[in-house]
């Protein structure tokens, strides 16, 4: 059987470490050509040795359109073209109203919706026909859960984005689906200056609150990913899958 992504041009941003590299493996093992972005050294060092020779991991700030822009030009010369794009790079905060600053409240936003949008702007001459653009959102876009109004908002403004280009850029031969995930066990759990009790406990809490009882794993969402990529999804525009182990049904 031949592996469905197979001969597939992909670029995963945020893919050296949680779910973009999970997504990263499996798009491999699909048969699937893949460049991976990132930031930190030591990710982006692991992302080489994990993924060896099939992926291209290059530096990237999934807020800067000079990055954006910089990667556009480094895809077009590495593939010529992209046939499909998984926007994973994303950053959580999590406090209650009173506290945000402007500071905070510009970088959630910066990566989470502004770069998405403007990374998509740029790579627009690059895609392929047909070609398919994958989002990671969360639950947080619906849940109403305190202490997530601004990381909450970014992601329901990705949803948005989704489906109104899916509109917009159907005619195009460009698709646009989201993944929004539950709690998943990621790094970004670790990110938010707790110490590693604490993260545990989080965690423990967490899983009380969901019906299958536990958080999720990365290759959980990674598999969702190879699927709307894939031409198996073709008829999927503006979709939505949630995979949080029921938490959203309570």
């Amino acid at each position: 059987m031949m592996a469905r992504m197979q001969g597939k041009r992909t670029l995963i941003t945020g893919g050296t470490s949680g779910i973009g590299l999970e997504a990263a493996k499996a798009f491999i093992a699909e048969g699937a050509r893949v460049v991976v972005t990132g930031q930190n050294p030591e990710t982006l060092q692991t992302a080489r040795e994990t993924l060896g020779p099939q992926a291209l991991v290059l530096a990237s700030n999934a807020a800067s359109l000079t990055d954006m822009a910089a990667l556009a030009r480094q895809i077009e010369e590495h593939y010529g073209a992209l046939d499909a794009l998984f926007i994973n790079a994303g950053v959580a905060m999590f406090k209650p109203l009173e506290t945000w600053s402007e500071e905070d409240f510009d970088r959630i936003v910066s990566v989470n919706f502004k770069g998405p949008f403007f990374l998509i702007q740029a790579l627009l001459p690059l895609f392929a026909q047909p070609a398919s653009v994958v989002f990671t959102s969360s639950g947080n876009a619906h849940m109403g859960m305190p202490n997530s109004s601004v990381y909450g908002a970014s992601k329901a403004a990705v949803n948005a984005l989704a489906r109104t280009l899916s509109g917009e850029l159907a005619g195009r031969g460009i698709r646009f689906n989201i993944i929004s995930p539950g709690p998943v066990d990621t790094p970004i759990m670790s990110k938010q200056g707790l110490p590693a009790a604490a993260v545990a406990e989080m965690k423990k809490g967490l899983a009380q609150q969901i019906p299958a009882g536990r958080i999720g794993q990365p290759e959980e969402i990674a598999r969702a990913a190879v699927f709307l990529v894939s031409d198996e999804s073709a008829y999927m525009l503006g979709s939505e899958i949630v995979i949080d182990g029921g938490m959203s049904t309570l």
